[in-house]
C-alpha cells in the first residue's frame, strides 16, 4: 500500500513538473492580448464632412458649418453598448483638418462654430459619455491636414504634436490611438490649393509622437506609422484572411494584431442617401465570422447624422446583429463531453484543460508532436454548426492547419466548412451546415510547434 502511495506522489510531483512548451516568437504583450481580449468596438465618424456630405473633405469648407442641432453622446455611447461594443474611437480630427475639440493649434476647430455657442468640446463629451456607460474611449488624430497652410514643413509637425499633446494629456484614459494611413495630396492648405507629399515615415516624427500617447497612456494601442502595436487588416470590407498570422507572416519579428475597420454604411461619414443602404445583419454576422472568427478585431464605424446622433436604422441594427451573435454562440455543446488526444504533455497541460472554462490553462502536446488529433465525445448526439478554437498566444501563435471530422453510431464523416481551416490564433470560428454528431474530432495537421490549445467550443 506504502508503494502504491508513493508511486502515485511521484507520478503527481513528475506531473507537476513538466514543463510549458518553449515560446515560439514572437508572442504578444500583456496590453496586446487584454485588447485583442476585447475583440468588438466602434468608430465614430464626425465632423465638417458630415455637415458638406463630403467623405474626405477638401479642408476649405468653413468652421461655422458644423452645427448639430440635438448632438447627444449619452445616446451614441448607449447605442454602441447595447451593440456590444466594448469602446469607441472618435475622430477627433480628419484628413480635413477640423478639430472636434478647442485646441490651441488652430482657429480650425469646434470653438469658432455655432456648436454650443462655441463652447462644445465633442472629443469630452464622448469620453465622459463613454465613462458613464462603461466605455473604453480611443482617438483618431489625422497626420494630414488638407487645410494647414504649413503641412508638408516644419511648422505643421509642430501644430501637429501640440494637438497629440493636447488630446492625450485632456481625454485619458486612452484604450488606442489611431494614425490614419491616408499622408499627403491635394488640399486647401490655407489658399495654395495644390499637391503636397510627404515622407509619411520621418516627417511626422512618430517616435515622438508615440512616446508621448505611451507617457500617459502605456496600456494603449497605436495603429498607423512606423511604430504601431497593432495593424491594418488590409481592406475595408470587414474580413481579414482566412490565413492571418498575428507576426503578420509565418517568420515575423514583431506581434501586430489585425485590426477590421468596416462602415456600417457605404461611407464612413453620414450621407442621407445611404439610409437605405445600411447592411443587413447577415453582412454584418459574416463580417463578425470573418473578423473575430479569424483571429482579427472589428471596429464597426458609425457615421453620426446631422442631428448630431448615431440613426435609428444603423442603432436598431447594430442592436439586433449583436443579439443574433449572441443566440448563435450562446450554448457551448462542448462544456460537459469526454475529451481524449493521441497525445499529451502530462498531467498539467492534459487534454481536459480545452473545455475547462479557465483561459489560463491549455492541452499542449510533446515537443516532438507538432500537430494532433482531439476528439469530443458526447451522451448523446448533438446538432451544431460552429466550432471555435483558441489557442495559448502568450507562448505564440502556432497553429498553420486544421480540419473537423464527426462520428454519428460509428459512422464517420468528413465537415466541410464554410471557412478556411488554417491558422487559429487569439480566436478561430469555422461554419458549416448544422450536422448532427455524437463525437467531434478536430485533427491539427501543422504547427510551428507543439500545439498549445486553451479553449475548444462549438455551438
Amino acid at each position: 500500500m506504502k508503494r502504491i502511495i508513493l508511486t502515485t506522489i511521484t507520478a503527481l510531483i513528475l506531473a507537476s513538473c513538466t514543463k510549458a512548451p518553449e515560446p515560439i516568437y514572437p508572442v504578444p504583450t500583456a496590453e496586446q492580448l487584454a485588447w485583442q481580449e476585447l475583440e468588438t468596438y466602434a468608430f465614430i465618424h464626425f465632423g465638417l464632412n458630415t455637415f458638406n456630405d463630403l467623405e474626405w473633405g477638401y479642408g476649405d469648407t468653413p468652421a461655422s458649418t458644423f452645427n448639430p442641432e440635438n448632438l447627444d453622446c449619452d445616446q451614441w455611447a448607449a447605442t454602441l453598448k447595447n451593440a456590444g461594443m466594448k469602446g469607441v474611437i472618435l475622430t477627433a480630427k480628419h484628413h480635413d483638418g477640423f478639430c472636434l475639440w478647442p485646441t490651441e493649434s488652430t482657429d480650425y476647430n469646434i470653438s469658432h462654430s455655432p456648436y454650443n455657442n462655441g463652447e462644445g468640446d465633442v472629443v469630452k463629451e464622448l469620453s465622459e459619455a463613454c465613462q458613464r456607460h462603461g466605455l473604453l474611449f480611443g482617438i483618431y488624430c489625422s497626420p494630414w491636414d488638407r487645410h494647414h497652410p504649413r503641412y508638408a514643413f516644419p511648422e505643421y509637425v509642430a501644430t501637429y504634436h501640440q494637438q497629440i499633446n493636447e488630446l492625450t494629456k485632456n481625454y485619458g484614459p486612452l484604450f488606442e490611438f489611431w494614425f490614419d494611413g491616408a499622408n499627403g495630396g491635394d488640399g486647401y492648405y490655407g489658399g495654395a490649393n495644390e499637391t503636397r507629399q510627404i515622407d509619411h515615415n520621418k516627417y511626422y516624427d512618430y517616435q515622438r509622437a508615440k512616446d508621448t500617447v505611451l507617457s500617459r497612456h502605456p496600456t494603449a494601442m497605436i495603429f498607423g506609422g512606423p511604430y504601431q502595436t497593432v495593424r491594418w487588416v488590409g481592406n475595408e470590407k470587414g474580413y481579414a484572411h482566412a490565413t492571418n498570422w498575428c507576426n503578420v507572416t509565418e517568420n515575423g519579428a514583431e506581434w501586430q494584431p489585425a485590426e477590421v475597420d468596416v462602415s456600417i454604411r457605404p461611407g464612413w461619414f453620414y450621407h442621407k442617401n445611404e439610409d437605405t443602404k445600411v447592411k443587413t445583419i447577415n453582412e454584418l454576422c459574416d463580417i463578425y465570422y470573418k473578423s473575430v472568427g479569424r483571429n482579427a478585431n472589428l471596429l464597426l464605424n458609425f457615421p453620426v447624422t446631422l442631428n448630431g446622433k448615431i440613426h435609428p436604422v444603423d442603432s436598431a441594427r447594430a442592436v439586433e446583429f449583436y443579439q443574433v451573435i449572441s443566440n448563435e454562440l450562446s450554448h457551448n455543446l462542448l462544456a460537459d463531453a469526454k475529451v481524449s488526444a493521441d497525445d499529451e504533455r502530462g498531467h498539467r497541460f492534459s487534454v481536459s484543460k480545452v473545455n475547462d472554462g479557465d483561459p489560463e490553462t491549455f492541452w499542449a502536446t510533446n515537443d516532438d508532436y507538432p500537430y494532433g488529433t482531439i476528439s469530443f465525445s458526447m451522451d448523446k448526439p448533438v446538432t451544431m454548426s460552429r466550432v471555435l478554437i483558441q489557442e495559448y498566444v502568450k507562448l505564440g501563435q502556432r497553429v498553420k492547419s486544421f480540419n473537423l471530422e464527426g462520428e454519428k453510431d460509428g459512422k464517420w464523416l468528413k465537415i466541410n466548412t464554410y471557412d478556411t481551416t488554417s491558422t487559429v490564433g487569439y480566436k478561430r470560428i469555422v461554419r458549416f451546415d448544422p450536422v448532427e454528431l455524437d463525437k467531434l474530432i478536430i485533427n491539427f495537421e501543422e504547427s510551428r510547434g507543439p500545439l498549445c490549445i486553451s479553449n475548444i467550443e462549438a455551438y
